[in-house]
């Protein structure tokens, strides 16, 4: 981690390395696709494949607030990400940044992964498993991206955002919006998750989340004991195998979350239509432990885009 230039007024600059390679190109694509307006900005640079990734956040610190915003950008010249944050965020510089590498993935040993994976995905040394800012959102996406499309959850996300996030002023006018907390989504009604296309089973798994998380009983971060977390989320209601595989891979930072469920993962795999797909899924990635989450990644990017 090395001091960048000059921070411009009101704000920090930082740099943080990262090991090559490093498919940038694909990392920018699945959060551009995955978009939340006004909470995020994804801005792709056709001409280098690069991109720069801004959004608002909300960290807790004990019994207060610190809201605020972020802009990262990947220089694959220099093999690190360069991080600017605004100054109500200038406390609490040791969390972001360490979340940025979550997000970011930049404490991945792609050689390591790849003499494990290479024989089976010899083109996806590259590929980062993407990660999040905030665990909790994470999980609340996840929810709503349960059987359907990623655009059809990224509407109701945005919904979900517009109707109960919290405004927020920023210099930049495409980021002016919070996501929800657990304790706004804890309280919500039903009559308002409804209204916005929200079904009653996906209601009830989001309302469970964020009172276990608001309550303290749940933590969806990295460094979180895996197994008990994910027992813990199974036990909710409207959370089955595939999203807690979900919510480990990205928002736990487990490298071996393997959702054997998931159907594009079966299409790629080549396992479709067989008596018991999760079942031959789950056994062929007994190879690729302990970084089947990196796997899961490389297959989904074998499929042609949907």
């Amino acid at each position: 981690r090395r001091a960048g230039d000059a921070p411009a007024a009101g704000s920090v600059r930082v740099r943080l390395g990262y090991r090559p390679p490093f498919d940038v190109a694909a990392l920018g694509a699945f959060f551009r696709l995955r978009q939340i307006d006004g909470v995020e900005q994804v801005a792709i640079d056709t001409a280098t494949e690069g991109f720069t990734f801004g959004r608002t956040i909300a960290l807790q610190t004990g019994t207060r607030t610190h809201a605020g915003w972020l802009l990262a950008r990947v220089d694959t010249s220099r093999c690190c990400v360069e991080l600017q944050l605004g100054d109500s965020l200038r406390p609490l510089l040791p969390l972001v940044i360490r979340r940025v590498r979550h997000l970011f993935d930049l404490d991945a040993d792609p050689h390591t992964i790849h003499q494990v994976l290479g024989a089976d995905f010899p083109l996806g040394e590259g590929l980062r498993v993407p990660g999040t800012l905030d665990g909790f959102e994470l999980a609340v996406r996840a929810v709503l991206g349960q059987q359907i499309t990623v655009a059809a959850a990224r509407t109701l996300a945005q919904r979900l955002v517009q109707r109960c996030g919290t405004p927020i002023t920023t210099p930049h006018a495409g980021l002016n919006r919070l996501f929800p907390s657990p304790a706004q989504l804890a309280a919500a009604d039903t009559d308002t998750l409804g209204a916005l296309g929200i079904v009653r089973q996906r209601q009830r798994a989001i309302q469970a989340l964020a009172m276990a998380v608001d309550s303290g009983a749940l933590r969806l971060g990295a460094g979180a004991d895996v197994p008990a977390t994910m027992a813990q989320l199974t036990a909710l209601p409207g959370i089955g195998d595939w999203t807690a595989q979900y919510i480990a891979m990205r928002a736990l930072r487990w490298p071996d979350a393997f959702p054997s469920g998931d159907v594009a993962l079966h299409n790629a795999l080549g396992v479709r239509g067989g008596p018991n797909p999760a079942r031959a899924a789950e056994a062929r990635s007994q190879a690729w432990r302990p970084w089947r989450s990196y796997a899961v990644l490389r297959a989904w990017h074998t499929l042609p885009p949907a």
